[in-house]
């Protein structure tokens, strides 16, 4: 059989009451093989054999009136080499479908122009189990029993998000129930907007899902009761990183995840032309991750409530350099952020073991960057919360235990509450035992300057806002000295490294037990470890050069402008030797002879023409 269709659209007419009945016990099509054409002479549909056997098939006026207008006892459809071919080209092996399920083995759908959703897959077998399937006052009433899909390999990408218009549905009996899919053996690629998601060896189970109305959201959400989900080599791409996961458990009260990774996909010098303000760029593998609780994901009243996150032996390195332009979006503290999340969310431990923090920045004038080690990392944040489930506490407490620099230990107490909207904060520690030399890997190529000595003690107390920082701060050292490095040589300049020892104390046992840290403003555009950092900025300075800061600095820019005006001085006598050498030689009087003669060098001149060490370079 070859039917042809015009690709018109039929002009809707008022229907018309049908007044006859039709009434046959059966009707029988045998290995037909039947042909749809376009009008572009391309087959729309084709089957190569197909059987149809319908039982006790009515047509009367009431029929009539129904969604399917025509009533039957039974019914089996079952045909092989099947294709369709209109927004998808899809194509069947072989089917068979009867009121109470059906099986469709070996589909491969390949995707058109279309810009809808493209799907380029095969899959072994669709095999479901029908409980109810009817029509009650022309709405439908399904309750489906099973769905198996097994075999499913390919990719589907995302069109064009189109806007939906938020419509009541009327042609459904809610709720649809599906008691229960499997998914078996796959490997699937969902990509939208260029960004693919894989998923291999996948094996998912959902039980109880629900569509029910919703006119909110254009008329239908989605309900389940439980799910369980298992895949390997797991991978995500995005502009700049590629994630992968060797394995993923995940059900309705567990996640297990292994060797996680987010590696750049761009080099470091490819991150900065790319980006046009600073920004972070993160090399992250983790062992394992593990989170224990309940949640809801899919549903329309999602939530996270688990009892216990961990994270075992993760290696995190976050570069950022400042190359590009300040970023001057407004940066909001860590409870501004928490509040922001849309779902009720509370986790009762989180907890981060066994770790590496390394943390590198550069500046156009360093020599590559700097960087803060932080090792044998270990974290506790309790009650991490959104500030959006009933009965949950919003104190947020992180305990912070590691080694600085791989040979300092530094614990950390930090406080806030989420429901504060005047994002208060503490946070307090202690630093000890800190070689002045471990620092330099960080502060010669950042700040051009190295350090000797060691660091004792350091004990800080803060509390803060958005607005600044402020607290006690404690310093203890021993032969603490600096030396200030020639931007491009990293030489060191002997004046001003001697000067500024001059002004650090080196006697620690005369510094006051702690300083005050006050008046220390943040940026909004920065983030709140800068504002941290500024704290501590500012209680080494009163620490170690003392409080009166300015008198300080005046009195080291005076110095620094003494030795400019010295080097003046002696440039300008050699010019004058020089002028005199070269003028030609005359008869003088003895009184001129006699004003020729050397006076007593008085003040600075007298200093630098009696000084016989060679001054150190600058």
């Amino acid at each position: 059989m070859k039917i042809y269709t015009t690709g018109v659209s039929a002009i809707k007419k008022a229907e018309k009451k049908r007044n006859f009945e039709l009434n046959l016990d059966d009707i029988k099509l045998n290995h037909a093989k039947i042909q749809m054409v376009k009008p572009n002479e391309t087959d729309l549909f084709f089957a190569e054999d197909l059987s149809v056997n319908i039982n006790k098939l009515e047509f009367s006026k009431e029929s009539s009136q129904e969604v399917i207008p025509v009533f039957y006892n039974d019914f089996k459809i079952a045909g092989k080499g099947i294709n369709y071919n209109d927004q998808q080209d899809i194509s069947v092996e072989s089917f068979h479908l009867n009121p109470k399920g059906g099986q469709i083995r070996n589909i491969v759908a390949k995707p058109t122009s279309s810009p809808k959703m493209a799907m380029d897959f095969k899959t072994d077998l669709i095999q479901f189990n029908i409980n109810d399937f009817k029509f009650v006052d022309k709405k439908l009433n399904l309750d489906v029993k099973d769905v198996l899909i097994d075999g499913l390999n390919g990719k589907i990408t995302a069109g064009k998000a189109v806007p939906k218009k938020k419509t009541a549905v009327t042609g459904i009996q809610f709720p649809i129930v599906v008691r229960k899919i499997s998914l078996k053996n796959s490997n699937i690629t969902y990509e939208s907007k260029k960004q693919p998601l894989t998923f291999n060896d996948l094996n998912a189970t959902v039980n109880q899902l629900e569509l029910v109305e919703n006119n909110a959201k254009n008329g239908m959400a989605v309900k389940v009761k439980d799910y369980a989900l298992t895949t390997k080599n797991f991978v995500y791409k995005t502009e700049f990183y590629k994630m992968n996961v060797g394995a993923l458990a995940l059900n309705k009260n567990k996640i297990e995840i292994n060797q996680f990774a987010m590696i750049p996909l761009v080099s470091r010098a490819q991150f900065i032309r790319m980006i046009p303000v600073e920004r972070d760029l993160y090399d992250i593998k983790v062992n394992t991750i593990s989170a224990q609780g309940n949640w809801e994901l899919f549903s329309e009243n999602k939530f996270i409530n688990a009892t216990n996150v961990m994270v075992n032996s993760a290696n995190a390195n976050i570069f950022r350099s400042k190359i590009p332009a300040d970023d001057p979006k407004e940066k909001p503290l860590y409870s501004k952020l928490l509040r922001s999340i849309k779902i009720p969310m509370y986790i009762n431990h989180l907890n981060l073991k066994n770790s590496v923090l390394e943390y590198e920045e550069d500046t156009p004038q360093s020599e590559g960057p700097g960087k803060l080690t932080f090792t044998n990392f270990n974290m506790n944040v309790k009650n991490l919360n959104s500030g959006k489930m009933k009965g949950k506490p919003t104190q947020v407490a992180i305990k912070i235990d590691c080694d600085f620099m791989k040979n300092s230990p530094l614990s950390v107490n930090w406080g806030f509450n989420v429901a504060d909207l005047g994002d208060r904060f503490s946070i307090s520690g202690r630093l000890a035992n800190i070689p002045a030399r471990a620092l330099n890997s960080f502060i010669v190529p950042y700040l051009s300057v190295s350090a000797t000595g060691t660091i004792q003690e350091m004990v800080f107390d803060f509390k803060g806002n958005p607005k600044g920082i402020g607290g006690a701060f404690n310093l203890k050292h021993k032969d603490l000295k600096i030396s200030i490095l020639d931007k491009k040589s990293k030489q060191k300049k002997g004046f001003l490294s001697a000067v500024a020892n001059v002004f650090i104390k080196t006697d620690s046992e005369k510094l006051p037990e702690s300083v005050i840290v006050e008046g220390v403003e943040r940026d909004p555009t920065k983030s709140f470890f800068n504002m941290f950092w500024k704290g501590v900025e500012d209680g080494l300075k009163k620490t170690l050069i003392g409080i009166n800061i300015d008198k300080t600095k005046k009195t080291v820019e005076g110095a620094v402008n003494t030795v400019k005006d010295v080097k003046k001085s002696v440039k300008k006598a050699k010019e004058d030797i020089s002028k005199e050498l070269a003028s030609p030689k005359t008869n003088t009087s003895k009184e001129e002879k006699k004003s020729e003669e050397p006076k007593e060098k008085k003040g600075l001149f007298k200093k630098i023409f009696n000084k016989k060490e060679n001054p150190e370079t600058e």
